[in-house]
């Protein structure tokens, strides 16, 4: 009975993490947060920071660091307490607000990943880190919801293509009504 019950705990807390790293992976960054990671990526005066960056002493550069972090993370805190104390808006504008931030601080770790890895204790967090998520994406509870979740985008997409196909492409009946009604009311304006 009490391994039962145990083997249900681990099993919720397995779901939990699982379905929050889901929805962080998932949504927050592929969603939102690595299309404005490119774009940061791709401004060409970033290009000149990132030359400038390789020169500098990486004790600066992990102070800087360690700021960007502990600004996104307080950041996504106080959004957090925001939405549960019911401040809805408030904590989106934050969490949203949070975003450009990250990308700029996810960028400057790619960017200065080499000299951060030269502190050790750094390195050492850095690789608990990713053998947690790998230990994460190892779980059978995460294999099968993001199978699922798979399965369940594919079926948006293609019900999304159905009604592009049938209300938006140029010969459909729906578009030929738009732009009849359209060409209608623009005659009558003219008149």
């Amino acid at each position: 009975m009490l391994s039962t019950i145990k083997h249900k705990l681990i099993t919720l807390l397995q779901l939990l993490l699982v379905i929050t790293f889901i929805l962080l992976e998932e949504i927050i960054w592929e969603g939102v947060a690595y299309p404005v990671y490119k774009y940061v990526h791709s401004l060409k005066i970033l290009q000149k920071v990132e030359a400038k960056l390789h020169g500098v002493n990486r004790y600066v550069i992990l102070v800087i660091f360690v700021i960007m972090l502990a600004s996104v993370e307080a950041f996504g805190l106080y959004a957090g307490y925001m939405f549960v104390s019911g401040h809805i808006l408030m904590g989106l504008v934050l969490y949203l607000s949070k975003i450009p931030i990250a990308a700029f601080t996810f960028w400057m770790f790619r960017v200065t990943e080499e000299k951060l890895m030269q502190f050790g204790w750094f390195k050492w967090i850095y690789e608990k880190i990713m053998a947690a998520i790998d230990w994460l994406k190892s779980l059978e509870i995460y294999q099968s919801t993001m199978l699922k979740l798979k399965t369940t985008k594919e079926k948006i997409r293609q019900f999304w293509r159905s009604v592009k196909i049938k209300y938006f492409s140029k010969e459909s009946p729906f578009v030929t009504r738009i732009k009849k009604i359209y060409y209608n009311l623009k005659q009558a304006l003219k008149k």
